[in-house]
């Protein structure tokens, strides 16, 4: 578990199962992430969350606000996509519900699973990766000190060929010398 001054970032329990549902169904938080997600659907993400601590220590983690143990979101760090320019690299993730944006969770919660990753990670860089679009998560990488990569943007094997959001841009942040 990681604590900052007002989050925790903990691993998954059943009762998140609920709110990260209706998460899903938001059509805010959708807009860039694909279709609205069927319980089903949003079970499955957790189950594989949950799964990916087990085997690796970490995973986009469950985001709890510690002023009254709501769930905000997710943020954390995983292997990036298969299939994908960051495949074989540390990637960096979050995904708060609409009510939450706009107070600084996402950039608090980043920075702290940053914090954790050089500490606890082999790794000498933290990528992250968002369909063209998405200019808020665009900013905050770029508030994070992430410089986008050009190079290695991509059309994302994982989202329908016909769809807006399949181009995707791709951001680094460099372990501090």
């Amino acid at each position: 578990m990681i604590e900052t001054a007002r989050l925790l970032l903990r691993p998954w329990r059943d009762v998140d199962r609920e709110p990260m549902h209706r998460m899903g169904r938001d059509p805010k938080v959708m807009e860039f992430l694909g279709p609205l997600q069927s319980r089903a659907q949003s079970d499955m993400f957790i189950d594989r969350m949950i799964a990916l601590q087990e085997q690796n220590g970490h995973c986009f983690w469950a985001l709890e606000r510690q002023q009254d143990s709501a769930l905000l979101g997710l943020c954390g760090l995983k292997h990036g996509p298969p299939d994908t320019p960051i495949a074989t690299c540390v990637e960096i993730g979050w995904r708060l519900r609409s009510d939450a944006w706009g107070a600084g969770y996402a950039r608090e919660a980043a920075e702290a699973s940053i914090a954790w990753g050089w500490a606890n990670l082999a790794c000498d860089a933290i990528h992250a990766i968002t369909t063209v679009a998405n200019v808020r998560s665009r900013g905050l990488m770029e508030r994070l000190g992430m410089k986008r990569l050009p190079d290695m943007d991509f059309d994302h094997p994982a989202v329908p060929a016909d769809s807006p959001l399949r181009p995707h841009v791709t951001y680094v942040l460099e372990y501090p010398a």
